[in-house]
């Protein structure tokens, strides 16, 4: 590797210390010299941090499908899936959609069950007449996010990976056949290869490098938890609206609810408006005839998409030592380790193995971006 002016020299240097930049380095760790930078105090402050934690194989469309199936072994055999199941309900005039949901992931390969009235009431009490039909999808899990993400940080470290917090790019530049990185602090490294898993600051950290930005969107989305009556069952499925205006699961004996807002913002500490809380209260209320007895809390986070909602995973088409792995959205939790051992893959020039031998790097490459 050059050597530049005295600066520590790695053979990677990982922006972002989230789910994202976490799993990738614990896959890379047996092969390369890795550094992660963090801004914050903590690994996984913000998106990582505020995810509704569940496995869900129809949420993310198409493009997300074959990466959370992909992903689904690991989960299971790490012991990081819980069982829960996803109610995808429809009024009379949604059944359409709800047609179309059921034929599209049958086909897919998901298994799925039509439920009538009777069997959602019996799972979701007091839901209300509007509510006629639904798809179960009996194999959707809660995500043990907190334990997934200590895992991969734990891999990393044992595998020789430097993690620094508080340790934010104040610049990044190309001499001499690495990269030369100004961080906050003043110090420097290098590296030859430097990947953006930077998730909500992933266009600004390509501007930082002299790359051009794919135009990955920061989207806000807010959540609530409830204090209910009758409280949220332990046993209720997450419930999922078809038309995608709302879902709710329920969390140690309190319900977490979101209006399925999208509202496009700047890269930040995300925080809920008021405006949302009171939308995502009215649509329960539409829902299920519940006392909502106290919103006990509330937050935002970001979820960060390409134009095409895909993820983007690979080497920049200009600059190929630039490495993209961003673009996740709302599904980077349940995406992670078919994700990460695709990227290293790319990376690193390996072969396809058992978890990703269905996958298509095409479809999340950089360079359908130009």
């Amino acid at each position: 590797m050059t050597e530049d002016r005295g600066a520590k020299s790695f053979d990677i240097v990982v922006v972002g210390a989230g789910m994202a930049g976490a799993s990738l380095a614990a896959e890379l760790a047996p092969h390369a010299t890795v550094l992660v930078l963090e801004t914050e105090d903590r690994p996984g402050f913000h998106a990582t941090g505020r995810s509704a934690a569940f496995w869900v194989e129809s949420y993310g469309g198409p493009p997300i499908l074959p990466l959370t199936v992909a992903s689904g072994a690991y989960l299971a055999e790490h012991g990081f899936l819980i069982d829960r199941g996803g109610l995808n309900i429809a009024r009379k005039d949604q059944l359409d959609q709800l047609d179309r949901f059921q034929q599209l992931y049958s086909e897919a390969g998901i298994r799925l069950e039509r439920w009538d009235r009777a069997r959602m009431e019996s799972h979701v009490p007091g839901l209300l007449p509007d509510w006629v039909e639904a798809v179960m999808e009996p194999d959707s899990k809660d995500i043990d996010v907190g334990g997934l993400h200590n895992h991969y940080l734990a891999i990393a470290r044992r595998g020789g990976v430097e993690i620094r917090c508080r340790a934010g790019l104040a610049a990044a530049a190309r001499e001499g056949g690495c990269w030369r990185l100004t961080l906050a602090d003043g110090s420097t490294v290098s590296c030859d290869t430097l990947v953006n898993a930077a998730g909500a600051w992933a266009d600004p950290v390509a501007e930082m490098a002299g790359v051009r930005p794919v135009g990955v969107q920061p989207l806000r989305r807010t959540m609530v938890q409830l204090r209910t009556v009758p409280e949220a069952a332990p046993d209720m499925p997450l419930v999922l609206d078809i038309g995608g205006s709302f879902y709710f699961k329920p969390e140690s004996g309190r319900l977490w609810l979101t209006p399925h807002d999208e509202h496009p913002c700047a890269p930040c500490d995300a925080a809920p408006e008021e405006l949302d809380v009171a939308i995502a209260i009215d649509r329960l209320e539409h829902v299920v005839d519940w006392k909502i007895e106290r919103v006990e809390h509330k937050w935002a986070g970001l979820r960060s998409f390409a134009p095409d909602r895909a993820p983007v995973y690979g080497p920049d088409p200009r600059e190929p030592s630039f490495f993209w792995f961003a673009g996740q959205g709302g599904f980077g939790i349940q995406t992670a380790p078919a994700a990460a051992r695709l990227a290293s893959q790319i990376m690193l020039g390996l072969p396809a193995d058992e978890m990703t031998a269905r996958l298509d790097a095409e479809l999340y490459s950089a360079r359908r971006f130009g």
